[in-house]
Order: C-alpha cells, then sequence, then structure tokens
C-alpha cells in the first residue's frame, strides 16, 4: 500500500508539472483520462457486489444459518459480525453507484453539447459506441446489486430497504430519462 500511494503521489506530481506546462492538453487525453476514471469506479463497484454475494454466501457457498442439508444451524459469531457489515457494504456500494451513474450523465450532457456545437460547425464525433458501453456496463452491475439487496432483505430490515430501494429506482429512472 505505501509503494501505491507512493508511485500516486510521484504520478500527480508529474501531472501537475504537465499541467503547469502545457496548461491545453489535448482532448483526446481528459477523455481518456475520464474513461480510466469510470472504468476503475465500475471495477470497485463490481468488487463490492461479489463481496456482497461472498457474504452473503457464507463458507463454502452455503446460505447464511444452514448447514449442506438446508437445515438451519446456530450461526457462529463471526457469520453474524459478517452479516451485521452487510448493511454498511450495500450503503457503500450504492453510494459508487450513483457516483458512477453522475460520471455516466456527465458523458452524456458533454455529448449532447457538443451534437448542439456541430450544428455551428464545430467537429463532431457521432460514435456512440464508448457511450452506449457505459451504459450498459452501468445497468448490469446496477442489477447485479439489486439483486443482492434483495437477496439480503430481511438482513437489511424494514427501515433501510424502501430507501435503498428508492435510491435504485432513481438511478435507474435518471439513466433513462436523459
Amino acid at each position: 500500500l505505501r509503494l501505491v500511494a507512493v508511485m500516486k503521489a510521484i504520478l500527480e506530481g508529474e501531472k501537475a508539472a504537465v499541467l503547469k506546462r502545457d496548461r491545453h492538453l489535448p482532448l483526446s487525453f481528459h477523455r481518456r483520462q475520464e474513461e480510466l476514471k469510470f472504468s476503475l469506479g465500475l471495477q470497485r463497484l463490481q468488487h463490492r457486489v461479489h463481496e456482497i454475494q461472498a457474504l452473503q454466501d457464507g463458507p463454502a457457498g452455503e446460505g447464511p444459518g444452514q448447514d449442506g442439508s438446508g437445515r438451519g444451524v446456530t450461526q457462529s459469531p463471526v457469520a453474524r459480525a459478517a452479516l451485521q457489515d452487510l448493511p454498511t457494504l450495500i450503503l457503500e456500494a450504492v453510494k459508487e453507484l450513483e457516483a458512477a451513474k453522475q460520471q455516466v450523465l456527465k458523458r452524456i450532457q458533454i455529448w449532447k453539447r457538443q451534437q448542439q456545437l456541430a450544428g455551428n460547425g464545430a467537429v463532431f464525433e457521432e460514435n456512440l459506441a464508448p457511450l452506449q458501453k457505459r451504459c450498459e456496463s452501468l445497468v448490469d452491475v446496477y442489477f447485479q446489486l439489486h439483486q443482492q439487496v434483495m437477496a439480503a432483505s430481511t438482513e437489511l430490515g424494514a427501515e433501510l430497504l424502501p430507501r435503498l430501494l428508492e435510491r435504485f429506482n432513481e438511478v435507474l429512472s435518471s439513466l433513462v430519462k436523459r
């Protein structure tokens, strides 16, 4: 982790030096940087979904509180503590989902603005494939996370579940509407 922190500091210093020397970097640099930020956020979100799934599956792929025969057994203190962390993990994943949604909506807004400027003769890249790929990736993770939340509905309780479902609906509706 220290190595990563040192490398990050060095790269940020180099980026600051480049930005200081060349105030205006090419548009492709900014677009690539934005694409990397989005893919990193999406990977982090997918990792969270896998953590939640692993937590719900329990050891050896069995459901929480069940042995191999499907009978209920007493959970160990470690398993109970892990299930208590489940709402926190889900809330963090939903927060990251909303952040990724904001990045997609920002990119859609930029594309719309570029389309408007194209009417005045500005250069316009009409390729929607990268934007479509972003939306499809985000919706795929959305449905995986939604499925995990519904599977954990009993652990989340009657107070947290409706709030989470409302946040999910807002994410999907804003993506569809824009």
